[in-house]
């Protein structure tokens, strides 16, 4: 049934790049490719260990691990495969990967000639990530595979009854290191105890964006004064409709605003709804942003340095699919502001629950939650040092986990 189900999705694919989807035809032009670049890619006589990641979320937690090993171990190639278009597009020139590519539709074949060819000295899963086939082909040549940041909940296939075939994919995986106790005693409760608690590796990675964060002159400037600043990351409408109101009728505040897209259309959009001088960031001198009440960022790969020159923040995406990264944030030691669509975010719960994170449900309460920090310096201070607090004890899961194996 499950390889049935890949041929089916792999119809859906089709269907939709013929009728114009730009992600399914991205897929599928670079399935065309994957063979191609690991033959002609691989190096004769090197082992390579193989990364496996869905999206971008993914990859960020598992470059620590990969940055690690190509300092401690650069025998070793690195070959890192994506899932997703999305996640594939914005890595696919990542310096410490060998060979980047997507992973091949997960059929019996595809998954036989790709362990085959690549005959990894272990694979890494980031995750969510469980394609039964690719498993059940590397456990047939013993190679062994590792579940890094997994995170399981009780609904979830291999927890019910009918998730026999599911369970059987868990016992191909060597050891799993995941990130709470609630997921270790899941797996026990099906059997599954190679399991140990680590934690989450993106802590690690936002930790060393903190140390790498670059200088940006052009945001020292606009920062420049006694205003304090609101920086929101990932930002689509449904979330301008929330945090916006407050700022036009707030002059003691400057807005920096990094939208999830930064076409031409969007940034528009944005400027029409500030009341106040607006620049974007390509386009603006120092002078002009030094006169500005709101700097729009309308290019990519600066979100995670410009949140170092913030008081507070506000991540997207929670009036919609669900919160992109906060723990960026929250790194800087500032409180972090989002919407409702975050249960499935274990770090907005802890975020919550220590007072560093502020889940918000519409204008009102986005206007009545910030007030109360915007009137009280000691509210906002206690609260950024909370977030702060959270990310940096949190670290370490990447060394938990590279300790423990051998290379």
């Amino acid at each position: 049934m499950y390889t049935l189900g890949i041929y089916i999705y792999i119809a859906l694919v089709k269907l939709a790049a013929f009728f114009g989807y730009k992600k399914a035809k991205l897929m599928l032009n670079g399935h065309k490719e994957t063979f191609a670049k690991l033959k002609s890619g691989m190096r004769e006589g090197t082992e390579y260990i193989w990364f496996h990641v869905s999206s971008l979320g993914e990859f960020e937690q598992g470059r620590p691990l990969m940055e690690w090993i190509k300092a401690n171990h650069p025998q070793y190639g690195i070959v890192l495969t994506f899932f997703s278009p999305s996640g594939y597009e914005s890595a696919k020139k990542y310096q410490f990967a060998d060979i980047i590519c997507y992973l091949p539709f997960d059929t019996k074949f595809n998954a036989k000639r790709l362990v085959s060819l690549l005959k990894p000295k272990m694979a890494f899963f980031v995750k969510y990530e469980f394609w039964m086939n690719c498993l059940k082909a590397l456990k047939k040549n013993n190679v062994p595979v590792y579940s890094v940041s997994s995170i399981f909940r009780k609904k979830q296939v291999f927890f019910r009854p009918w998730g026999f075939s599911y369970r059987n994919a868990l016992r191909c995986f060597n050891h799993f290191f995941v990130q709470n106790e609630e997921s270790k005693a899941l797996l026990a409760s099906i059997g599954v105890n190679d399991v140990t608690v680590v934690g989450d590796t993106r802590f690690d990675r936002v930790a060393k964006i903190q140390e790498l964060a670059r200088q940006l002159p052009l945001v020292e400037a606009f920062v420049e004064g006694e205003r304090r600043v609101f920086v929101v990351g990932s930002s689509w409408g449904a979330d301008e409709e929330v945090y916006l109101p407050y700022f036009n009728k707030h002059q003691n505040w400057k807005l920096i605003i990094a939208s999830h897209e930064v076409n031409d259309e969007r940034v528009k959009s944005i400027e029409q709804k500030v009341k106040g001088v607006c620049v974007r960031y390509t386009k603006a001198t120092i002078d002009e942003v030094r006169a500005a009440d709101c700097l729009i960022v309308d290019c990519f790969g600066l979100l995670s340095s410009i949140y170092r020159y913030g008081d507070v923040a506000y991540v997207g995406g929670g009036f919609g699919v669900g919160i992109h990264n906060i723990l960026e944030a929250a790194v800087y030691g500032m409180p972090v502001f989002f919407g409702p669509n975050n249960a499935k975010f274990q770090e907005a719960q802890h975020l919550k629950a220590c007072g560093g994170g502020v889940e918000i449900c519409g204008a009102s309460d986005f206007d009545k939650k910030m007030s109360a920090l915007d009137t009280n310096q000691q509210s906002l201070k206690m609260a950024g040092e909370a977030a702060g607090n959270y990310v940096s004890k949190n670290s370490g899961a990447s060394y938990k986990i590279l300790s423990t194996l051998k290379f």
